[in-house]
């Protein structure tokens, strides 16, 4: 018998007429939604335009997932490419990496930035903030699809896991720590932390980026040794935990040296754009 616990979640999809509606690829349209907007509110605050903004967004988001898959396939080459692979295309059914996400998006980012004029690290300033919350939101498509929790447990916030997710080895238990949720809540509060720290120090020249990877990088490195998912190790390290402390210790650094050295804010965060001369008289 299950005492207390949190139920997960039916179904992952619906069917809306002949399409099939993942709830998983709602939560990271939902999630874009909201960095798309709190980013570009921060960017027109600075001084931007609305336009230039939404530019660079519409590079960095299709760079961004492109990364995120590749990097989650090359850190879990067996799934995909031995017995019985899964689609490596099929995004909907989960398996992004953020820290893949995060790579691939800076480069589109960096790429549309000079496109249009922009001061790349003044754009990564206004979004940090609305990714972790993009990050937040895109956690309760990991509860609809059964996935990324902890190890067993018998908290009454413990989720209820069916047995066809249920790790190997462990099918006998039916509550597990809710992981995904941990890290949920610690997304929205570094989010918070990263707004007050911004609103009190004027963070700029990449200095509120340089901080979110320094919260992000802590907040993965202990939930990633907390989940039970299938993953290599380096050493007594997962994968992702390695990854997780280089980038919040190159995080922590930066974001001391900014302070240090480039305090303050860019100004203009857009280059201005030549002025075409009129067409001679005549």
């Amino acid at each position: 018998m299950i005492g207390l616990a949190i139920p997960s979640p039916p179904f992952n999809s619906f069917q809306l007429g002949p399409l099939t509606i993942h709830v998983y690829a709602l939560t990271m349209l939902t999630g874009f939604a909201a960095a798309f907007l709190i980013g570009r509110h921060r960017w027109v605050a600075r001084g931007g335009t609305a336009e230039v903004w939404e530019n660079i967004v519409l590079v960095a988001i299709p760079s961004g997932l492109v990364g995120a898959r590749i990097y989650h396939v090359l850190t879990h080459w067996g799934d995909y490419f031995g017995p019985g692979n899964l689609n490596p295309f099929a995004i909907w059914e989960g398996g992004i990496a953020m820290f893949g996400s995060l790579l691939g998006g800076f480069v589109g980012a960096a790429i549309a930035c000079r496109i249009w004029g922009a001061r790349l690290w003044a754009f990564a300033d206004a979004v940090a903030p609305g990714i972790l919350v993009a990050q937040a939101i895109g956690r309760l498509g990991n509860w609809f699809n059964q996935e990324l929790f902890g190890y067993p447990s018998t908290a009454p916030w413990a989720v209820e896991i069916d047995l066809a997710h249920r790790p190997p080895g462990l099918e006998q238990y039916a509550t597990f720590e809710p992981t995904f949720l941990y890290e949920l809540l610690l997304n929205l509060l570094a989010a918070a932390v990263l707004l007050a720290v911004d609103r009190r120090l004027r963070l700029g020249h990449g200095a509120g980026f340089a901080l979110y990877l320094a919260l992000y990088g802590a907040i993965r490195f202990v939930i990633e040794g907390m989940r039970t998912d299938f993953s290599y190790y380096l050493g007594p390290l997962r994968t992702n935990q390695v990854t997780a402390l280089l980038v919040s210790v190159g995080g922590l650094v930066a974001f001391l040296l900014l302070r240090r050295f480039r305090p303050g804010r860019e100004d203009p965060v857009e280059r201005p754009r030549p002025v075409p001369e009129p067409a001679p008289a005549g």
